[in-house]
């Protein structure tokens, strides 16, 4: 960065590290020279969006020329309705992640502190430090949240508490109990950010869920989104669940019209299409299972997922098995930035998809072992 640059700059933006999203096909193509490649790197749904959201995105483009309604009324009614909750409870993004944002400019500033676990979505980090706020990263225990140990971390200014149930990039999960018994020990003085971005996986499962504990825990904050089971990831839009109280502060720094007219609309579509929720849901348990025994088969590691996707340690430097399978047209995720240096987290796909990645996993294996 240019010197005049970084005088200017303020401290929180310029020490951080930028967000590192997987690698598109059409980009691993055109510098390998390659065809028909796959990408299992980015959590996405193997299925695709509903088609109930593509006939409603194909209406709605014929009236781009106007601005959404910024209030998102139509989209926070069908919300209110399937998840029993207040549309004045309702907040929504240009995606969950920002959110995050929103959150971090409402409730952090330089002198205050935000707690995170040891490999949490990379996200949590990015906007405490934006914020200019104290990270503090509390250990994880057997690659989870260690509740106990991030209760006891609570300071006199912490002001944010983040929690993935379940947990990106581990794929780890917290019980219902156990939330429970952590949010009763928290203080006043801090918001509790569930993001439950792939809570979907996990139905009829007994998991735990945020929303039926709003009314107990007035300070808690659960985020959902449109981008993973939906398959919605690129029109972005996602929201959160709070108090209303917290929804009115949270609308205070939100820009208007964050989410675009043709997101409004998908996410509405999407949540009336219930076949195409539970085909991805099944795809997702079939597909985990086929993923899982072929790295069994491998002689490899994983760590349990109640997500879509699997981060498999490769018992070794992952990163020349990443680029091996990059030449056999594969697109995996390296987690190394999230201090995961032998992991790679692999997206649960249709069932030709997850062998032909489980193929070239073992041949780039092979290749790369000394």
């Amino acid at each position: 960065m240019a010197e005049f640059v970084s005088k200017l700059a303020a401290p929180g933006p310029y020490g951080i590290n930028p967000y590192q999203p997987g690698k598109p096909v059409e980009e691993l193509e055109r510098e390998y020279g390659i065809q028909n490649s796959i990408k299992l790197a980015s959590n996405e749904n193997p299925l695709g969006p509903s088609p109930l959201a593509l006939r409603a995105l194909r209406k709605a483009a014929k009236k781009i020329d106007s601005y959404p309604d910024s209030g998102g009324y139509y989209l926070k009614q069908k919300l209110s309705d399937y998840n029993k909750v207040s549309p004045d409870q309702l907040l929504l993004g240009n995606g969950s992640n920002e959110v995050l944002e929103i959150i971090a400019r409402a409730f952090l500033i330089p002198g205050t502190s935000a707690i995170m676990s040891e490999y949490c979505f990379t996200v949590y980090p990015i906007v405490t430090q934006s914020a200019g706020a104290e990270i503090i990263t509390v250990a994880a225990q057997q690659w989870g949240h260690d509740l106990d140990a991030m209760a006891a971390a609570v300071q006199d200014n912490t002001r944010v508490l983040f929690i993935a149930n379940p947990n990106n990039p581990t794929g780890t999960w917290v019980d219902q109990s156990a939330l429970i018994d952590f949010l009763e020990q928290l203080p006043d003085h801090l918001v509790v950010v569930l993001d439950e971005a792939y809570i979907e996986y996990n139905q009829g499962t007994g998991f735990a869920d945020g929303l039926k504990l709003l009314d107990r825990f007035p300070r808690l904050i659960v985020l959902r989104t449109f981008s993973k089971i939906y398959g919605l990831a690129g029109i972005r839009v996602g929201y959160g669940v709070a108090d209303p109280q917290i929804i009115e502060l949270l609308n205070r720094v939100r820009e208007p019209f964050n989410v675009n007219s043709l997101a409004l609309v998908a996410a509405e579509a999407a949540l009336d299409d219930s076949e195409h929720l539970q085909r991805s849901l099944a795809l997702n348990q079939r597909g985990m299972v086929q993923l899982s025994r072929g790295v069994e088969q491998l002689g490899l590691g994983m760590i349990p997922s109640k997500g879509n996707f699997l981060a498999v340690d490769i018992g070794r430097a992952a990163m020349p098995v990443y680029q091996a399978m990059l030449q056999r047209g594969v697109i995996v995720r390296p987690v190394g930035n999230y201090q995961m240096p032998n992991h790679l987290r692999i997206t649960v796909g249709r069932q030709a998809d997850n062998r032909r990645c489980l193929t070239a996993l073992a041949e780039a294996l092979d290749e790369t072992r000394g």
